[in-house]
């Protein structure tokens, strides 16, 4: 017999919404490929955006990085709508420069895929290219403080996972040639 109002997660829903409100707030698979490409292209010139894409929808795979996009979205959205208490509705609003919440949540993306993540991150959240650019334009009154950080931290971790497995691949393909001597 099963318990009535037992709460069982949806997964492949949870991963749907997430791409869902993703891209309702304008944010495409491939735009954050773009950010990993940049990010990554100096070390790997043969990079290409399928790879990027690809790297970033494996990110997006990890339910911590689901729940950090959902959280994120969600609180920006609230301030949107002016539906946050105060003193944090305003923090939220206005991107105070040292309201750090926004980017400790985008750090527990980075943090899935290890320490080269962070220096990834510290440089794209400054440079702010790309899709970073239009999600920090505080002019169309749409509020993306946690967003731009999450998109970043997505890019970062990505590009983490990249050389992650661009260094396995080096170290395979250096153990092969050794074998084969």
């Amino acid at each position: 017999m099963s318990k009535p109002n037992v709460y069982r997660l949806n997964s492949k829903e949870v991963a749907r919404a997430t791409e869902e409100w993703l891209t309702k707030r304008g944010v495409s698979k491939e735009q954050i490929g773009q950010l990993v490409m940049l990010l990554q292209k100096d070390y790997f010139p043969e990079l290409t955006l399928e790879e990027c894409v690809a790297n970033v929808e494996a990110v997006l795979s990890k339910r911590e990085v689901q729940n950090a996009v959902l959280t994120g979205i969600q609180l920006d959205m609230l301030a949107e709508e002016g539906k946050l208490l105060p003193p944090l509705q305003d923090m939220i609003k206005y991107d105070e420069g040292l309201y750090g919440c926004d980017e400790v949540l985008a750090l527990s993306i980075v943090n899935v895929y290890g320490s080269i993540g962070f220096t990834n991150f510290g440089y794209i959240d400054k440079f702010k290219p790309g899709v970073l650019k239009k999600l920090n334009d505080k002019h169309d009154g749409e509020i993306h403080t946690f967003l731009d950080d999450i998109v970043g931290a997505i890019a970062a971790a990505a590009s983490s996972r990249i050389a992650h497995r661009k260094q396995a691949e080096r170290e395979a393909e250096a153990l092969d040639a050794a074998d084969g001597e």
